[in-house]
């Protein structure tokens, strides 16, 4: 399926076109959920204003005769304030943020050739002017097209709203009822359109039994979760992941750093063999642990719980979301409630987080995901000069991958590069970055 967003803060209307996807076609492959982590607990922190609703999911194993807890909260708590919740709803919470691993299948050189030459041909043909012109007489300019990763984008302009929504139905998107006062809406304010085309995953099946967790619901102007009792007896780091949901945007810490994860980042093709994706994800938040000096939490998810993309799991459902505390979701199957959620990862100790986490809801609806992507390289016959200039290319390409997976994990790169089948012969230097490619590195 592909859906083309058009948003702000306030509003989205979702577009989707039949036209066929030209180009790469990606797709998650496996996720890097809390299982991978030994103590690992997890909280879902519902937030509006001052209210809160806490879901706690211990990471106890054992007779469940010797299990306690001891939790601070900021208020009295009545009896009908306290619930015994459904782990499931935090295993498909879990596995809907859950850092990703996506491959791709480089296409056939020479077809895209074939296919870049019509293109370029039917942009001096007179159909296309024609098509040109039907745009410029409805006010739309394409004023840019782009590949970016997973995505192709069109950015788009217009005098008017009805023009544009003509121009998106006669090219073969299919636009909601009542479109044209929204998009009025946007035009007043002189923005443009970013469309982008979107290949949707997999869904991910869960059910895992667990110990049921708590839930509280309170009002208080204190956001914030108690980490600091947990440490009294522990016997080592804990790691812990924080699932946010709230209205207006993303989560952060006010006493503490919050730092983005290393993400978008090509790595080797094996990484897709049992187990392995999860050693790497492991040994590269433990790196990122050490370089951070161990007193920040990382950002592995944020996105509107409306949708996802690559999907490790569907949104969750409105009843669903309910259920985990978000009291502004309708019950049934109405429309999909306003929920951004934002996924939280913290190893912590005594001597690093010597305060409890305080939090702030900010406005911020940037997307981003802990995502790590596999390219299989086309293999079939040089039937074209192109075909033999990509598998040239590919040794470098591979030997930048080598190289990414052992920044990232602090692996051996002499073992990767074994693991892979990449001889010393066939090293090539590293491709030295343009200008402006450091510019926005996270």
């Amino acid at each position: 399926m592909k859906r083309f967003l058009f948003g702000t803060a306030l509003a989205a209307i979702v577009l989707s076109s039949a036209q066929p996807l030209l180009g790469f076609c990606g797709f998650y492959v496996a996720k890097a959920n809390t299982k991978l982590f030994n103590k690992a607990s997890q909280v879902v922190l519902v937030r509006d204003g001052d209210r809160t609703v806490m879901t706690m999911a211990s990471d106890f194993q054992g007779d469940l005769k010797e299990f306690a807890v001891v939790i601070p909260v900021p208020t009295f708590l009545k009896r009908e304030q306290i619930h015994v919740g459904d782990k499931a709803l935090v295993d498909h919470l879990d596995a809907y943020s859950a850092p990703r691993l996506v491959e791709y299948h480089d296409p056939n050189p020479c077809v895209m050739t074939m296919y870049d030459r019509r293109v370029m041909s039917m942009a001096a043909a007179p159909a296309a002017e024609a098509a040109a012109k039907r745009g410029r007489s409805l006010g739309v300019t394409i004023e840019a097209q782009y590949t970016v990763g997973e995505y192709d984008i069109v950015l788009l302009s217009a005098e008017q709203s009805t023009g544009l929504e003509t121009w998106l139905r006669e090219n073969g998107y299919k636009i909601p009822v009542g479109a044209s006062t929204v998009l009025a809406s946007y035009l007043k304010q002189n923005m443009r359109f970013f469309v982008a085309k979107v290949n949707l995953a997999e869904q991910a099946k869960l059910g895992v039994s667990y110990l049921r967790p708590l839930q509280i619901a309170y009002e208080s102007p204190k956001f914030m979760l108690p980490i600091r009792l947990g440490m009294v007896n522990a016997n080592g780091p804990q790691d812990m992941f924080v699932y946010a949901l709230t209205r207006k945007g993303r989560v952060e810490t006010t006493n503490y750093r919050t730092a983005k994860l290393p993400s978008n980042l090509d790595v080797p093709v094996y990484l897709k063999d049992q187990d392995e994706f999860a050693k790497f994800y492991k040994a590269m938040f433990a790196r990122q642990v050490e370089e951070e000096q161990r007193n920040v939490l990382f950002l592995e998810y944020a996105w509107d719980m409306q949708w996802c993309d690559p999907c490790a799991a569907d949104p969750l459902s409105n009843d669903e979301l309910r259920r985990l505390g978000v009291y502004w979701a309708d019950s049934g199957a109405g429309a999909p409630a306003n929920v951004f959620v934002t996924r939280l990862h913290v190893r912590y100790d005594n001597a690093h987080f010597p305060e409890d986490l305080v939090f702030q809801e900010t406005a911020d609806r940037t997307n981003f995901q802990g995502r790590y992507v596999l390219r299989h390289a086309w293999s079939g016959p040089d039937t074209c000069a192109q075909a033999a200039a990509y598998k040239q290319g590919l040794t470098q390409r591979r030997e930048e991958e080598a190289s990414t997976l052992a920044r990232l994990t602090g692996w051996s790169l002499a073992d990767i590069r074994k693991r892979m089948g990449l001889t010393i012969a066939a090293a090539v230097p590293a491709r030295v970055p343009v200008w402006w490619e450091r510019l926005w590195k996270n």
